[in-house]
């Protein structure tokens, strides 16, 4: 049977680390039960360098419990998606599929069975998708199906109300693992694999505990990260935008000249001035926008390690692949 390891990224989650422990062994324990995944299945909580008492919980439930929970300890805090990713660098080799979730407990933790059984009908892709955004406050509900239309035009390929609770399969995460990009957007990452998915869909519950770790400030910026990653069209955007404002003032020269020749030449201190603050503020939007992408450009070939591992709870690992996990 294949071995199971659901990666759980943590930081400063000691508030429901424990309710997340023992809700995903319930779910390991049920599914080992129904013969669908091998008795040696495991969490593997990833703490992202947390400020509170969130890696000694996970030291806890190690001992209490060796075989079903492992532990991975990044050196400091990298971000939830270079968390992820960690977690799934180093359960690439210590199992045969992966399950991401989230430890506040939002995504239905049942629907693990499904997702098992689309992967055993074939599937290495498996979304967690929403149903629905009832329980979402009518800002955040709005800014969302804002950000998945935006990306959509801008022809970044994401799944509508899927975040990063998903199933994959070895040989995805084996896929992913050869992206090296800095700049990490996960959610438009995996449609680019290929292989075959399919979705299940939950409805979404309240924290379990604890407090939300992606403010709006955290949201627009990993918008705004997924559309730098995949699209380049803002910058085609901006070109379009001066093609247009040329064109206007040509026809305002047109204007300008059939006023002056016909003696209608009215002062146009107003008119001057937002011209000016309008075209300065456009310059300064089209080179901030292209500075992105050279700060993007700046950061990839730097080369720089994504994430550093600190140490790893693990009660059976690929030792030959240990020091090759460390750095990703």
């Amino acid at each position: 049977m294949d071995r199971l390891a659901i990666v759980v990224p943590c930081y400063n989650e000691e508030a429901v680390l424990k309710l997340a422990s023992q809700a995903l062994r319930g779910v390991l324990e049920d599914l080992a039960g129904k013969e669908k995944i091998s008795a040696d299945s495991f969490i593997l909580f990833v703490d992202d360098g947390s400020a509170d008492r969130t890696w000694e919980l996970i030291e806890e439930e190690h001992r209490a419990y060796p075989g079903q929970v492992s532990g991975v300890k990044l050196a400091g805090n990298v971000g939830h998606q270079f968390a992820l990713t960690a977690g799934l660098i180093t359960a690439k080799d210590m199992s045969d599929v992966t399950v991401s979730i989230d430890a506040d407990l939002q995504d239905d933790v049942n629907v693990i069975e499904e997702m098992i059984d689309k992967f055993h009908a074939g599937n290495d892709i498996v979304y967690g998708v929403r149903r629905e955004r009832k329980t979402d406050t009518f800002f955040k509900r709005t800014t969302a199906q804002a950000f998945y239309k935006l990306m959509e035009l801008m022809g970044v390929k994401t799944v509508y109300n899927h975040a990063d609770f998903r199933l994959m399969s070895r040989r995805a995460v084996e896929e992913f693992s050869k992206y090296k990009e800095t700049n990490l957007f996960l959610r438009g990452m995996m449609p680019l694999i290929g292989y075959q998915t399919d979705s299940v869909y939950y409805d979404r519950k309240e924290r379990a505990a604890g407090e939300s770790k992606y403010p709006l400030k955290k949201m627009l910026a990993l918008a705004f990260n997924g559309i730098s990653s995949f699209s380049v069209k803002p910058i085609s955007m901006i070109l379009g935008i001066g093609l247009i404002i040329i064109l206007v003032s040509l026809l305002a020269l047109v204007y300008a000249l059939f006023s002056y020749f016909t003696g209608s030449v009215v002062p146009g201190w107003t008119s001057l001035i937002l011209s000016i603050w309008f075209l300065g503020g456009l310059q300064l939007l089209a080179v901030g926008m292209v500075g992105q992408y050279i700060g993007k450009i700046y950061i990839e070939v730097k080369q720089r390690p994504r994430y550093n591992i600190e140490e790893i709870l693990c009660s059976r690992k690929a030792a030959d692949t240990e020091d090759e996990d460390r750095k990703g």
